[in-house]
């Protein structure tokens, strides 16, 4: 079943939820992406890291969104970033609660930041970058036009090991729906 969920650009007021969200889904994400640093997941990791995202939307070189259940609560998070406005283009990332993992969120918030990047940024390129071996991310990524582009061994550490990531290409057709 689906969860009903929108989507808005995070907040200075969403450092108690978001610490809340990384704490219940740390050991989930950790098996999947980069183990953040231990100063993280305490209030005031949590509001450094969000103090800096919120300068990055105010220069114009990354969006944060969260998405939020209809009850306020978050569960999950997604973001342009390296936004470059001379080249046109972006990184998109995201990480869904694990309890929530499997229900079209992840398709959603890829949607709504191509919806932004193209619109409000006037960007014409997003990539992203998948664990070969995260297959539900990828799908993902292909099902929403992106294209799968060279992989890059090594190109992070999870859990102890390097791991190989395929970087996922997508031009924003700028004569085509969003």
């Amino acid at each position: 079943m689906k969860t009903p969920a929108t989507l808005r650009t995070l907040a200075p007021t969403d450092a108690a939820a978001l610490l809340h969200f990384e704490l219940h889904n740390r050991d989930w994400f950790e098996h999947h992406v980069e183990a953040r640093a231990a100063d993280f997941y305490r209030l005031g990791g949590v509001q450094a890291h969000m103090a800096e995202l919120l300068a990055l939307l105010d220069r114009g070189e990354a969006h944060p969104l969260l998405i939020m259940s209809a009850q306020g609560e978050i569960l999950g998070r997604a973001n342009l970033k390296a936004m470059d406005a001379e080249r046109g283009s972006a990184e998109l990332g995201y990480r869904i609660a694990q309890a929530h993992a499997g229900q079209g969120l992840a398709s959603l918030a890829v949607r709504e930041l191509m919806r932004l990047a193209h619109q409000r940024w006037g960007l014409h390129h997003l990539e992203a970058y998948v664990a070969v071996d995260n297959p539900a991310s990828a799908r993902v990524l292909l099902k929403n036009g992106f294209e799968r582009a060279e992989c890059h061994p090594g190109m992070a550490r999870v859990q102890g090991r390097q791991i190989d990531c395929h970087r996922y290409d997508c031009a924003l057709d700028v004569a085509g729906p969003l």
